[in-house]
């Protein structure tokens, strides 16, 4: 019998090598009829007969990666200590891997206790699912919204004319893919060079119902009073520029609806972090090269979209896409990674990513870490408990949870905090000789809830890191551990929540706190889980010494 797994836009298809391909109740994996699958597992048997003599006392293992019937990737075992056939086959596919069909004459297995077969596919599977929400990711480890930088050019790298026609570079397929591109985005950036050149209307033109915000920015707001972008029936525009930049055109852009944003000093960063506060998750940035270079400068861009077109243009003096980078040597070219390729029409899409797409993934204590915090958790069969905010089944444990905290001040006055995080939050600035250190702890400890204090705090840290306390680093953690014993001492049904977890490990599954919560490449610290299982250690002591005391 043969089998076929889905995970995350990849597809397993493990065929027998005797009893034939049987297709999947599902219908094809990759779309492509039966008889040319079973040719691709034929081969793929092929493939895995290579490895006859080398192999043992393993069996003939191939791996063929195929898309739309077309093999992109294959792999057999040639000799004695060599990468298994699924990780060669992979690594020949690369980006073309993503949303494939691997075809095997063995289900991948471990053998010795290797899992590289399986984890081979499954880590391409898990790259899908990444990419999948690729936004999201980069928007919490980042803290601005993930950015496209779409661009089309000839074969020579221009982007338009010597005279500055761009009209049009690419084809009109390519141009479907723009609309589809803008469809998906929260805002599209775009500089006052390209209002001024291209009178661009950047709307979405896709018939759906999301329609983009138009952003421009503009240092001296010399801009045409007349332009596409200033008509907000159909889209919102921002025009973002220089603090006290020409008064009488902001007057203007506001009486045609157009909202005015300034900033202390107009660059990418600032804008992008201002996007960021407004809520944005996606931005796709259509700007010319005298924009794009700043922002892939200052490491707002995250991916890039280049259309081809097969045209030659020439022109000294034509513009193209990236303006100057202040690179002389080619070793310090920016590389892609997990590069794809796609033709549409005459063109061709290069896409890949600037910068890894971050994982989230809470990191898990090692189990001697765990039990040096906690007796109690055996290394062995380990059970974990993650939990985040309030929604969870121990939502409770986590410091968003809304439960008061009387905590002393500087001066041992008590005060009732709304939550954990509300202390947490304020004490950023306890101590600092500052009239508005003092106006940003009022102002956390009137904040609604405790999504909207950390809100508060961690932008307030962002935008004025000189007020906050010189020793924060030092102390944010005992800050912590005593609001939590607060919290825990004041509500006796939170302790027993935390009592009962006795024995598990506790992880706090926050996307948003690389240090308290959840962690990427090793630099999550996950501490709110491991200070929760210190404090939940030492209650146990304590109602253990009170029974031998009792008795």
């Amino acid at each position: 019998m043969s089998s076929l797994l889905s995970i995350g836009g990849v597809a397993l298809s493990f065929p027998p090598l005797a009893a034939g391909l049987r297709r999947p109740i599902c219908g094809s994996a990759n779309g492509v009829g039966a008889a040319q699958e079973a040719a691709i597992v034929r081969r793929a048997a092929e493939v895995a007969d290579l490895s006859a003599g080398h192999s043992a006392p393993h069996p003939n293992s191939g791996c063929l990666i195929a898309r739309g019937g077309d093999v992109v990737g294959q792999g057999f075992l040639y000799a004695q200590g060599t990468k298994c056939a699924e990780l060669q086959a992979v690594e020949m596919a690369g980006g073309l891997a993503r949303g494939a069909t691997a075809y095997l004459n063995l289900e991948p297995d471990d053998c010795y206790g290797d899992h590289t077969p399986v984890s081979s596919l499954v880590q391409e599977a898990l790259k899908s699912c990444l990419v999948v929400n690729a936004p999201l990711l980069y928007r919490t480890a980042c803290h601005v919204p993930f950015s496209i930088l779409k661009y089309a050019m000839t074969l020579d790298g221009k982007i338009a004319a010597s005279s500055g026609h761009a009209s049009w570079v690419s084809s009109k397929l390519s141009r479907g893919r723009v609309f589809e591109l803008r469809g998906r985005s929260d805002a599209i950036v775009v500089g006052g060079n390209t209002v001024r050149r291209d009178d661009p209307q950047l709307t979405a033109r896709h018939g759906g119902g999301h329609v983009p915000v138009r952003i421009v920015m503009s240092q001296t707001l010399d801009l045409p009073e007349e332009a596409k972008l200033w008509n907000v029936f159909d889209a919102y525009t921002i025009v973002a520029t220089q603090r006290g930049a020409r008064k009488d055109v902001q007057k203007k852009l506001a009486k045609k609806g157009v909202e005015v944003v300034e900033f202390d000093i107009l660059n990418p960063k600032d804008v992008m972090e201002y996007c960021y506060d407004r809520g944005c998750l996606s931005i796709l940035w259509e700007c010319g090269g005298a924009l794009a270079a700043p922002a892939i400068s200052s490491g707002v861009i995250h991916k890039v979209c280049a259309f081809v077109a097969p045209k030659i243009i020439g022109g000294l003096n034509a513009p193209s896409p990236v303006g100057e980078l202040r690179m002389v040597q080619m070793s310090q070219a920016l590389n892609l990674i997990d590069v794809s390729y796609e033709q549409i029409g005459p063109d061709m899409l290069i896409s890949g990513f600037l910068q890894p797409i971050p994982d989230l993934s809470p990191v898990i204590p090692q189990a001697d870490e765990t039990s040096a915090l906690d007796p109690t958790v055996s290394p062995y069969d380990t059970k974990i408990i993650s939990f985040y905010k309030t929604w969870d089944l121990y939502g409770a444990l986590s410091n968003f949870s809304p439960h008061p905290v009387r905590m002393p001040d500087e001066d041992g006055t008590y005060f009732t905090w709304s939550s954990v995080e509300h202390y947490y939050q304020a004490h950023k600035f306890v101590g600092v000789e500052s009239p508005l250190a003092r106006d940003f702890i009022e102002q956390i400890k009137l904040a609604k809830s405790p999504e909207e204090a950390a809100r508060l705090g961690r932008k307030l840290q962002r935008e004025h890191p000189e007020l906050v306390r010189p020793d924060w680093e030092s102390v944010k953690i005992e800050l912590m551990y005593r609001a939590l014993k607060c919290k825990f001492s004041m509500h006796p049904h939170l302790k027993s929540m935390l009592c009962s977890t006795a024995g598990s490990v506790l992880v706090e599954a926050s996307p948003h706190d690389l240090f308290w919560g959840g962690g990427r490449e090793g630099e999550g610290l996950n501490y709110l889980g491991r200070l929760l299982m210190q404090l939940r250690s030492e209650i146990l002591k304590e109602n253990s010494k009170l029974r031998a005391n009792s008795s």
